[in-house]
């Protein structure tokens, strides 16, 4: 019998910093840790720490994972997202047990669920500017976050990136831009408008603060957590929704800005390839999913393919059955 405290910890203190995971991989599979041995706790009244592999069973793995979505109601994403860190320890863990391979390879046969591609959430140009109207600008606290959502908007940048920005990654005089450490801790640099800029300049002559400082600190001077940023936009979006209806229907978190911001260059006719390099995505096939998101888009395209001589627009049915029986 192999106890599994010591492999998971190797795991986490050589395996993953050799792979330069950044923090926030680490943090979600830490969580998935935590979570998967406190279930396997309740399951079988062993505590963690005297866990072996033989305990870890893929039929137990597997009633994990319907746990999450059945208890916790987490979403197919989330479920794949538990799956593939287990996944990724249990390969480590194979190169150090060989003798619980044949249990191992059980494990990594699991599969992940079948999601189907969400739909892009993204604002329209009235709904960013009720949004951005909203803050209280006489409160240092309300200037901070009109300041921080026009950044999110324009630069497409992920929570996390605008979490870790620090006053030395701003960039205001020839060429306005900011320094930003994404995803796999690959560095990039994004282009400000001259509105941004300028209101950058005038939330930094107030802000003040040594290079190392962040951005956009709370009122204790530390960097705003995700959650912080999530909680003020929600409270915005309520409150922007009393004037601008729309955004009543909508799910709006920190990564609808940052579709927000991919539509805005889609629509300026930005190429898909340009867009993936703003956004820091690994691959320009990522950005793809905002062309199929823009219905106008699709309908300027459509209306350039049109007949000569027809009516552009859309098709509308000329009776109420015929309209019935279109939407069957």
């Amino acid at each position: 019998m192999s106890n599994i405290s010591p492999t998971l910890q190797a795991f986490f203190t050589q395996r993953l910093p050799q792979r330069n995971a950044s923090s926030h991989t680490v943090a979600a599979y830490r969580d998935t840790f935590k979570l998967l041995l406190s279930y396997m706790q309740d399951l079988t009244g062993i505590a963690p720490h005297d866990l072996d592999f033989e305990q870890l069973t893929p039929e137990r793995i597997g009633s994990f994972l319907d746990y999450l979505e059945s208890d916790r109601h987490v979403s197919s994403s989330t479920r794949n997202a538990r799956l593939a860190a287990i996944h990724s320890f249990f390969r480590f863990a194979g190169l150090r047990h060989p003798e619980h391979l044949q249990t191992i390879q059980r494990i990594m046969d699991i599969q992940s669920k079948r999601t189907g591609k969400p739909v892009v959430s993204f604002l329209t140009t009235e709904e960013v500017e009720a949004l951005l109207a909203v803050p209280n600008l006489r409160r240092w606290t309300g200037r901070r976050d009109q300041v921080l959502l026009l950044l999110t908007v324009q630069t497409g940048l992920r929570v996390s990136e605008v979490t870790s920005l620090r006053i030395k990654d701003v960039h205001l005089d020839f060429g306005p831009h900011v320094d930003v450490v994404g995803k796999g801790r690959k560095h990039r640099s994004t282009p400000l408008t001259a509105d941004v800029a300028a209101a950058l300049r005038l939330w930094l002559r107030e802000r003040l603060g040594t290079p190392g400082d962040p951005l956009f600190p709370n009122p204790r001077g530390l960097s705003l957590t995700r959650d912080a940023i999530r909680h003020a936009l929600s409270h915005y979006v309520n409150v922007a929704s009393k004037e601008c209806p729309s955004l009543a229907h909508k799910k709006v978190g920190p990564h609808t800005l940052r579709h927000t911001a991919a539509m805005r260059l889609l629509e300026a006719g930005v190429d898909t390839s340009v867009i993936a390099l703003w956004l820091g995505h690994e691959s320009p096939r990522t950005t793809h999913v905002y062309l199929h998101a823009h219905l106008a888009l699709k309908e300027r395209a459509l209306a350039r393919t049109a007949p000569i001589n027809t009516v552009p627009g859309r098709y509308q049915p000329s009776d109420h059955l015929l309209a019935f029986l279109e939407a069957l």
